[in-house]
C-alpha cells in the first residue's frame, strides 16, 4: 500500500470536508481542483477573487468560455445565479470576513499556524502575493491543501516559518498527501492518516513532536 495519494484524492478529501451554505475560495495551483468534487446535491458557493460568486467546476474542453476565468487564468464555468462585481468588492467580501473557508496551497505551515505560501526569499524572487494575505486573515477557516514534502525531502510542516509570511495564526487545517493535520494551541496533531503512514512515521519524516 502507497504511503501517498494522488492531489485528486486529496482534492475530493477536501471537498467532503466542506459543509453545505459554506461560502469557499480556492486558491490558485492544485486548490482548484476541489471544485471538481464538491458534491452536486449540496449548495456550496465559491468565490474567486477576480471578481465572480457561483463559480463551477472547470469546463470541458469544447464548453470553454475565455471571458470565464479564475484568479489563476483557469476557464471555469459559472453556476445558474452566479454574479459578477468590481475586483475592490471582491477583497472586500475577502477582507471583511465574510468567506467561510479559504483553501490555500503552501511552501511552510509553522505549528502555530502562520503561513508562509508566496515566496520562498530566494534572491530575486518576484513578489507575487496576491490576495493570499487578504484571503489568510479573513476567511473563518483556513485550509491548507499541500505536499507534506518538498521537492529537496524537507518537511513542510515546520516549527517555525523560515520563508516570508503571508499571515500569522491563521492555519486551521493541513490537508497532505500523507495526512491531515490539524492546528492546536499544543501543535500539529494528526486528524487522519493515509496509507501506511502511522503517528511514528509522520513524526519521522516531520521531525516534529506531533500528537
Amino acid at each position: 500500500m502507497s504511503t501517498r495519494i494522488t492531489r485528486d484524492e486529496l482534492a475530493a478529501r477536501i471537498a467532503a470536508d466542506i459543509p453545505e451554505g459554506a461560502i469557499v475560495n480556492l486558491g490558485i495551483g492544485a486548490p482548484t481542483l476541489v471544485a471538481n468534487f464538491l458534491p452536486d446535491d449540496l449548495e456550496i458557493v465559491l468565490h474567486t477573487e477576480n471578481g465572480l460568486l457561483g463559480m463551477g467546476p472547470a469546463p470541458v474542453s469544447d464548453r470553454i468560455d475565455p471571458d470565464l476565468i479564475n484568479a489563476g487564468k483557469q476557464p471555469v464555468t459559472a453556476l445558474a445565479g452566479a454574479s459578477y462585481f468590481h475586483h475592490a468588492d471582491s477583497f472586500a467580501m475577502m477582507r471583511g470576513g465574510h468567506l467561510d473557508i479559504c483553501v490555500l496551497g503552501a511552501f511552510q505551515v509553522a505549528q502555530n499556524g502562520d503561513l508562509a505560501n508566496w515566496s520562498t526569499g530566494a534572491p530575486g524572487a518576484i513578489p507575487a502575493v496576491g490576495g493570499a494575505m487578504d484571503l489568510a486573515i479573513g476567511a473563518k477557516q483556513v485550509f491548507v491543501m499541500t505536499d507534506l514534502l518538498a521537492k529537496d525531502g524537507s518537511s513542510k510542516l515546520v516549527d517555525d516559518c523560515t520563508y516570508p509570511l503571508t499571515g500569522v495564526g491563521c492555519v486551521t487545517r493541513v490537508y497532505t498527501d500523507h495526512a491531515i493535520f490539524d492546528v492546536t494551541p499544543a501543535g500539529f496533531s494528526v486528524r487522519e492518516t493515509f496509507g501506511e503512514n502511522t503517528l511514528e512515521t509522520l513524526r519521522a519524516l516531520t521531525g516534529l513532536e506531533l500528537s
